[in-house]
C-alpha cells in the first residue's frame, strides 16, 4: 500500500508541473517526517552520495565543449558539410538535420543541447521549404537522441558511475547502435519524403564541394577523433577527455577560427553552468528517492517481477522495453538512469545478458523518454521552436519512435551490435 501511494503521489506531482527533482526530494522527506524511520539528515546525505562519483566530473566538460563550438563558427561548418553530403537527397533538409545530429553527437553528448542548437537553425529553414512545423519538430527531437548514444554520452557516464562499468566500454558499444539509428532515421525520412513529395536541394553533389566543406570542418571534426582515440587507446580517462576536448574547442574558437570573443565565451560558460546544474540536481535528488524505494522494497519487487519473464527471452525483452518506455514518460532520463538503471542492468545480467549490452539498452531506452510526453524535454524544446501543437509533433514522431524501438530489440537479440567494438578494443 505504501508503494502504491508513493507512486501515485509522485506521478501526481509531476503531472501537476512540479520539477522532477523536487518531487523526488519531497517523497523521502515526507516519509521520514511521518514515520520517523530515519534521521532527516538521510536526505542530504543520500543526495551527496548520488553525485560523489568521479566520472561525473566529465559531464560539465563535455557540455562546455558543445557550448564553445556553438559560440564559434563550428556549428555553421558542420551544417555546411551535412548539406553537401545529403542535401541533394529527397527530403534534403530532414536528412541534413539527422546527419548534423550525428556529427554533433560526437562533440557534446547532450540530447537537449543538440535539440536547441540544431533546432534553432534547421526548424525555421525547414518551415520555409514547406515542411510542416510538426514534422520539423519531430525530426529535430528524434535526431537529438543520437547525441546520447554516439560517444561522448552524458547518459552513459551517469549510468557507468551508478553500476561501476567502464565508461570506455559503453562509449565503444554505443557507436554501432548510434550509427544504425541514424541510418534508419534517414531511411524513414526518405520514405516519408517520397510519399509527401518533400523538397530536395538544387545544388548537385560534387566531389570538389565535398572536399571544400570537409576541409573547412576538418579541425572541428578532430574533437570527436581526439576523444575516441584517447579513451579507446587508454591515453586518458573520460574526465581527462572532457577537459582536453573543451580546451581544443576553446583553441579552435579563439586562435584558429578567431570568432569566439569574450562575450561568447562568458555566455558559453553561463549556459554550461546552468545545464550542468540542472543535471546534477536531478542526479542528487535521485539518491534519496532511490533510498526510499529500496527501503519500501519497491525496487526488489520490480526486479522480481521482471525476472519472472526471464525463462522466455522474447517476453522478457517486451516487458523490459515496456517498463523502460513507461518510466521514460514519467521521469527525466537522468533520474531514470540513476533510480532504475542499476536495477534493470542487474535484472538483465541475471537473465543472461552482458552488463555492457544491458546498460546500452537502458541508456537508449531512457533517451527515448526525452522525446515522449509528458516530460520529454527534447520533445517540448523542438515543439516550442517550431511553434506547433504538442499533439501534432507527437503524431509526427510515431514512425521515428518505431525505428528506435526496433533498434532496441536488435540490441537485445543481436549481442554483437553492442559488444563487438568493446571486445575488439579490449574492454571485455
Amino acid at each position: 500500500m505504501e508503494i502504491v501511494l508513493l507512486v501515485v503521489c509522485f506521478v501526481l506531482l509531476v503531472l501537476l508541473g512540479a520539477p522532477v527533482a523536487l518531487a523526488m526530494i519531497l517523497m523521502p522527506t515526507i516519509y521520514i517526517l511521518l514515520t520517523d524511520a530515519a534521521p532527516l539528515l538521510t536526505v542530504p546525505h543520500q543526495m551527496y552520495e548520488g553525485i560523489a562519483h568521479f566520472p561525473l566530473v566529465a559531464v560539465p566538460f563535455f557540455m562546455l565543449t558543445g557550448e564553445l563550438m556553438n559560440g564559434s563558427s563550428v556549428t555553421q561548418r558542420i551544417m555546411r558539410l551535412s548539406r553537401v553530403i545529403v542535401g541533394r537527397m529527397r527530403g534534403g533538409l530532414a536528412q541534413v538535420n539527422i546527419v548534423a545530429s550525428m556529427f554533433f553527437a560526437g562533440m557534446n553528448g547532450s540530447a537537449v543541447a543538440d535539440t536547441a542548437t540544431i533546432g534553432t537553425i534547421m526548424i525555421p529553414d525547414m518551415k520555409r521549404k514547406g515542411y510542416t512545423p510538426a514534422y520539423a519538430a519531430a525530426i529535430t527531437a528524434i535526431g537529438s537522441t543520437i547525441g546520447g548514444i554516439i560517444p561522448p554520452s552524458i547518459a552513459m557516464i551517469v549510468l557507468a558511475s551508478s553500476v561501476n562499468l567502464s565508461v570506455g566500454a559503453l562509449f565503444a558499444g554505443g557507436i554501432l547502435p548510434g550509427i544504425l539509428i541514424g541510418l534508419l532515421l534517414m531511411l524513414t525520412a526518405w520514405i516519408i519524403a517520397k510519399v509527401k513529395d518533400h523538397e530536395r536541394g538544387d545544388e548537385p553533389f560534387t566531389f570538389r564541394a565535398f572536399l571544400s566543406a570537409a576541409w573547412d570542418a576538418s579541425l572541428a571534426l578532430c574533437v570527436p577523433l581526439i576523444l575516441v582515440v584517447g579513451i579507446f587507446g587508454g591515453w586518458f580517462s573520460s574526465v581527462e577527455a572532457g577537459a582536453i576536448t573543451a580546451l581544443v574547442a576553446l583553441i579552435l574558437g579563439t586562435v584558429v577560427y578567431r570568432d569566439l570573443d569574450l562575450a561568447s565565451f562568458l555566455a558559453a560558460l553561463n549556459r554550461t553552468v546552468r545545464m550542468s546544474a540542472s543535471v546534477f540536481v536531478i542526479i542528487a535528488a535521485a539518491g534519496p528517492f532511490t533510498w526510499l524505494l529500496a527501503r519500501l522494497g519497491a525496487l526488489e519487487m520490480l526486479q522480481n517481477w521482471l525476472l519472472g519473464f526471464a525463462e522466455t527471452p522474447f517476453f522478457f525483452a517486451l516487458m523490459l522495453l515496456g517498463l523502460i518506455l513507461l518510466a521514460g514518460m514519467i521521469m527525466d532520463a537522468a533520474a531514470n538512469i540513476i533510480v532504475l538503471g542499476p536495477l534493470l542492468v542487474a535484472a538483465c545480467e541475471t537473465a543472461g545478458y552482458e552488463p555492457v549490452q544491458a546498460a546500452l539498452v537502458v541508456v537508449v531506452g531512457f533517451l527515448l523518454g526525452t522525446v515522449t510526453p509528458p516530460v520529454g524535454v527534447c520533445y517540448f524544446t523542438a515543439t516550442a521552436i517550431a511553434g506547433c501543437r504538442l499533439e501534432q509533433s507527437a503524431a509526427a514522431l510515431l514512425p521515428f519512435l518505431a525505428v528506435e524501438i526496433l533498434v532496441l530489440l536488435l540490441m537485445l537479440f543481436l549481442a554483437p551490435l553492442t559488444l563487438f567494438l568493446p571486445a575488439l578494443l579490449g574492454f571485455l
